[in-house]
């Protein structure tokens, strides 16, 4: 099979299409906001963390614990989000993040000693996973198929926001004395989460949830001002309803008893213990996506990148520290092409583009800094400049593609009574690769050197772009209802016979396309 064809997405977006939901864009824009808590915490703690070594007089291994230890207390958050927000619902459990973050910079900021610093961090890392797993699930939800792509995108633009304004408070604060500088570095991460709580209350709830709570009405509503058309809305609605097992006629609170058997142990069975194919392939899709995202370094240049700019020859802390601005800059301006053009070019093609970009950047990255240690003493202008460019492009591929695409994908696969829990499990393996990176990005280079962290970096890399390739089918314009049944294709639950073989998208390893979803009819006439 051609596979332009194949990789080719539902005849209907090839269409015109319809404009932009203002008030959809409205509601993504405020959910994605919560974002902007992790970038910068990330980025701020990159300068913060010099002047903390200093100033406490700890350990490069204290340290990297420091730094990384954030990803780890974010599990709490994002494993437990997935049942608080079936609980009191996608909006109220935003503000919930908002509020455990701002405790937890204040906590920070105002740390007499390592320990109380610790608590700090284990208190605004649990807001952080909130916060993670939230914001790509409500905007979702809310987004109508022809943009759900670029609206679902919206958080990582928000934590590339957060980068920035780290980097940028670093560098505000870094002439001050010592024992100020980093401490209102760490604060500056209580005001975001005031504005945030405000704003988030003046959203709409997830109509998704309102169906599952039998507010049936209510998310009528939701969905009306947030479709393209009010045909899409009804639509919309009788495929949420279709999904939870609710009659398309059942318009009352009723239907809440009727989808209790989705909530609590039986996701979880389902999700874990008795999958079904399709479920399996979502689970490994969302799961796998999210490791590598973070496996392949990300988190170590941006935390660590004033090391690697002082390797490259800019020696100074305030030197290093400014160039850091520059990462800030690309991360985010670069996050804005995956916003516009994931819902024309799709999911899957800038996922393959963006993990090149990255193999090819560590590679050049890890090759430069190799020439520099082979030569000490020496000033390699070309080769510094070398670095600082290989970092500045791996960051633009990772922005571009495999920093947005990894939220959205993963927040749009899993079958409605699924999605919760799906997520956060999701967001669970990626802090957790984040830990394990920014804990042990010190230890490795000093181990095996900076090139060869780097060219360690480009292999995992490398291996995420054979996982994209053969285990994501591409779901640019699908409804997210549709989801379970496009991966029931591709696991094969769909079978056909042709001269006695099995065919199927999985078995031919590739997307699968509007034939194969149509298929389903010659295959019920059948007889088998």
């Amino acid at each position: 099979m051609n596979i332009e064809k194949a990789n080719s997405p539902p005849e209907e977006t090839m269409s015109k299409r319809p404009p932009r939901n203002k008030y959809a864009i409205a509601c993504a824009l405020l959910a994605s906001m919560t974002s902007v808590l992790l970038g910068y915490d990330i980025a701020v703690m990159s300068g913060a963390q010099i002047y903390i070594k200093e100033n406490l007089h700890i350990t490069d291994t204290q340290i990297e614990i420091l730094a990384g230890i954030i990803n780890l207390y974010s599990l709490v958050g994002s494993l437990a989000a997935g049942r608080t927000s079936d609980w009191i619902g996608r909006r109220y459990t935003m503000v919930l993040a908002a509020a455990i973050f701002f405790a937890g910079a204040l906590l920070m900021g105002l740390a007499p000693n390592y320990a109380i610093l610790m608590l700090g961090r284990f208190v605004a890392g649990i807001g952080v996973g909130y916060a993670l797993m939230i914001a790509p699930v409500y905007t979702a939800e809310v987004s109508p198929a022809s943009s759900r792509g670029c609206l679902t995108s919206f958080p990582e633009v928000f934590i590339n926001s957060g980068i920035l304004l780290g980097y940028v408070a670093n560098v505000a604060f870094s002439k001050l004395p010592i024992n100020i500088n980093w401490r209102l570095m760490l604060l500056g991460g209580a005001v975001p989460p005031v504005f945030l709580a405000a704003g988030v209350l003046a959203m709409p709830e997830s109509p998704r949830w309102l169906v599952m709570q039998g507010r049936i009405d209510e998310a009528q509503r939701v969905l009306f001002k947030t479709s393209d058309t009010p045909e899409e809305a009804e639509e919309r609605l009788r495929d949420i309803k279709s999904t939870l097992g609710i009659p398309d006629d059942c318009t009352d609170d009723n239907s809440v008893a009727m989808i209790k058997r989705n909530s609590g142990e039986g996701v979880w069975k389902e999700l874990l213990l008795r999958p079904t194919p399709s479920v399996r392939r979502i689970l490994i899709a969302a799961v796998g996506l999210q490791f590598f995202q973070q496996a392949s370094g990300i988190d170590s240049l941006v935390l660590y990148s004033p090391r690697i700019f002082e390797k490259a020859g800019l020696n100074s802390n305030s030197n290093s520290i400014g160039a850091t601005v520059a990462v800030g800059f690309c991360k985010t301006a670069f996050v804005l092409v995956s916003v516009f053009f994931v819902d024309q070019i799709g999911r899957r093609t800038l996922l393959l583009a963006s993990s090149t970009g990255m193999v090819i950047s560590f590679l050049i990255l890890g090759s430069s800094l190799a020439v520099i240690d082979s030569n000490p003493g020496k000033k390699l202008t070309w080769a510094g400049a070398l670095s600082i460019t290989s970092v500045l492009t791996f960051t633009a591929s990772f922005a571009s593609g495999y920093g947005p695409l990894a939220w959205v994908y993963s927040s749009e696969i899993f079958p409605l009574r699924l999605r919760a829990q799906g997520a956060s499990i999701g967001t669970a393996v990626n802090r957790i690769m984040s830990g394990v990176v920014t804990m042990t990005f010190l230890s490795l280079y000093k181990a095996i050197t900076l090139a060869g962290s780097f060219y360690l970096y480009a292999g995992i890399a490398a291996l995420g772009a054979l996982f994209i390739y053969f285990f994501l089918p591409e779901t640019r314009g699908r409804s997210l209802e549709d989801m379970e049944e496009l991966f029931g294709k591709v696991a094969g639950e769909k079978v056909g016979e042709k001269n006695g073989e099995v065919t199927s998208a999985f078995a031919e390893n590739r997307p699968v396309n509007k034939e194969d979803m149509d298929g389903k009819a010659e295959l019920d006439t059948s007889g088998k």
